[in-house]
């Protein structure tokens, strides 16, 4: 039975914010569109996701119950929170000396959701930076505590892309058994800046409870293999041979051809679909599709994201424009990517091919990861496939 949890809303000082998970409830869902941030840096849900922003309240400070530890934090004197949307479990806004905003936000993914060098890469294209390698960002880091367990602090300041506004980014990655949890704050430079040493005192009052699950939203799918990319998510790890799943649904799907040998599996969050392969052995690889509006968060985010999913350092504008080939799709071209590496998460030697294709104001993304000789043996399958769909 699927783990719910309630959470505190509202914004006092000194306030502990205590988020319960039960094992005896299994509410529906309200479906009302929640109150966020005008520059939440969460993107839209796909087609069929189910609703995650609806959160019933829990006095602050109550004791737990049967369910596992509840996730608790200290907020800060001057931070108002928001109604949870979407990813986040939870969302506060900083207003300071004219004007000026900032937003934090609390996410938690599945695994290592990529791992800091992709993710800091990611953020610094938020703001306009260009990737940097594994070691410049390990000497970037700064040493700060989440729940008594050291973790880096992450401060950058650049531009947001849009509007050539200053903008900056605090944030940190606290890994907690099978999930990897965001704490991130942006907004104006000079606010955070004044607010570090509050969000630093934020990131040490944090408290995990036990199991994975606990912290998340009522109803909230499970999240283990999920990653959060540049503008865009995706769930990337394949399913073992042989694993139950729910039967896949259609909605969301534009139309193609299966190649033979692909199995269908529900693609869980944020995937369109899901194929698993099967090759010599035992051997398997997984293909998934998924979608975002506008550009998704670009070509470099994306491959760079892939990229740090094998354990490689990100490539710079030249290097993309050198290795980035193009294939002809439907409407257009769509921008592909071979690469060789180590899954971060299994330490196999893997392979990744991955194919970006925009499509009518959105982006579409495929992958086929796994098994090198797997994926040898289904790639032109695989980009016969992206080349035959129809939106």
């Amino acid at each position: 039975m699927p783990l719910l949890l309630a959470l505190a809303a509202g914004c006092h000082r000194d306030e502990v914010k205590v988020y319960q998970a039960s094992k005896d409830q299994d509410q529906p869902q309200a479906q009302g569109t929640p109150a966020q941030p005008t520059d939440s840096p969460t993107p839209a849900l796909p087609p069929g996701h189910p609703d995650i922003s609806s959160m019933p309240s829990l006095a602050a400070g109550a004791a737990p119950g049967t369910g596992p530890t509840p996730l608790t934090w200290k907020t800060p004197d001057g931070w108002t929170q928001l109604a949870p949307g979407q990813m986040r479990v939870g969302s506060f806004k900083v207003i300071g000396a004219g004007g000026k905003t900032a937003d934090v936000s609390i996410i938690p993914l599945g695994g290592t959701a990529g791992g800091d060098v992709a993710n800091v890469n990611r953020w610094r294209g938020q703001i306009g930076l260009n990737p940097v390698s594994a070691e410049e960002i390990k000497q970037a880091a700064q040493s700060v505590e989440v729940a008594g367990e050291p973790t880096g602090l992450y401060d950058l300041t650049g531009k947001n892309p849009g509007t050539g506004e200053p903008a900056g980014i605090l944030a940190a990655i606290a890994q907690r058994g099978e999930t990897a949890w965001f704490f991130k704050m942006t907004g104006d430079p000079g606010l955070l800046a004044e607010q570090k040493p509050a969000f630093v005192e934020f990131l040490k009052s944090v408290r995990f409870g036990t199991g994975e699950a606990a912290g998340m939203p009522p109803g909230h799918p499970p999240m283990s293999g999920m990653e959060l990319p540049s503008g865009h998510l995706e769930v990337s790890s394949p399913t073992a041979p042989g694993t139950a799943t729910a039967a896949p649904s259609a909605e969301g799907k534009p139309n193609w051809q299966v190649p033979a040998g692909w199995q269908e599996t529900a693609g869980g969050q944020f995937l369109v679909a899901k194929f698993n392969i099967t090759g010599a052995g035992g051997a398997a690889a997984a293909v998934n599709v998924s979608s975002s509006a506008g550009e998704g968060g670009g070509l470099a985010g994306n491959v760079n994201r892939w990229r740090g999913q094998l354990g490689l350092t990100p490539w710079s504008d030249s290097d993309l424009n050198q290795s980035v080939t193009t294939v002809d799709v439907a409407g257009g071209k769509a921008s592909l990517v071979d690469l060789s590496g180590t899954d971060a998460r299994t330490g196999q030697p893997t392979r990744l091919v991955g194919v970006i294709v925009p499509q009518a104001g959105q982006t579409w993304f495929y992958k086929l990861m796994g098994n090198a000789q797997v994926v040898e043996d289904q790639k032109a399958a695989f980009i016969q496939f992206v080349q035959g769909v129809k939106y």
